[in-house]
């Protein structure tokens, strides 16, 4: 199962992504809004358990490449959190790109398909996407797809301590 945009193709797994997503998973741009680097195991264990929810769940974060290239630039797509939040259950919309691939606008064109999936072919009813308070790059995108901030949905990220300086996170919807 693929979906393809102007520019992408998001797509299942490959054997191939492990390195570039390490990498990306490694570099203190793209992860400066989540509790810490992750190393090339803990990349290859995010590939597994994404792989066995697109499995379980019909979607998921799918490898997002370029098409002209079919350089891997990161991930797209849709996810069930494997935890409870305060609004669950829930499907979440989320986006992790490599740095030398921002500000192209691939993350607002492939999470624009990823909704058309998860409404037209999915038929879910509502999609949420959260992030921590200061991650203005993402609140953009997630503006810039039609989703709308509830205010009163704002919480603390149940996987986070107290104190730590990106538990308070921002709430976003967006319904069919």
């Amino acid at each position: 199962m693929t979906i393809e945009t102007d520019r992408l193709i998001l797509r299942r797994w490959q054997a191939s992504d492990t390195e570039p997503l390490a990498r990306m998973n490694s570099d203190p741009r793209v992860m400066e809004f989540f509790p810490k680097l992750l190393s090339r195991a803990e990349s290859e264990a995010m590939i597994a358990t994404i792989e066995q929810r697109i499995s379980r769940d019909g979607f998921g974060f799918w490898a997002a490449e370029l098409k002209e290239t079919k350089e891997f630039i990161g991930f797209i797509g849709l996810n069930v959190p494997g935890y409870e939040l305060p609004f669950s259950p829930c499907v979440e919309i989320g986006w992790r790109l490599a740095f030398d691939s921002w500000r192209n606008g691939y993350a607002q064109e492939g999470a624009r398909a990823a909704l058309a999936f998860g409404f037209a072919t999915a038929r879910l009813t509502e999609i949420v996407s959260f992030t921590t308070v200061n991650n203005v790059r993402s609140r953009h995108v997630m503006e810039r797809i039609g989703m709308r901030r509830d205010e009163e949905g704002d919480f603390d990220h149940p996987q986070l301590p107290e104190g730590h300086p990106l538990r308070r996170h921002v709430l976003y919807r967006k319904a069919r």
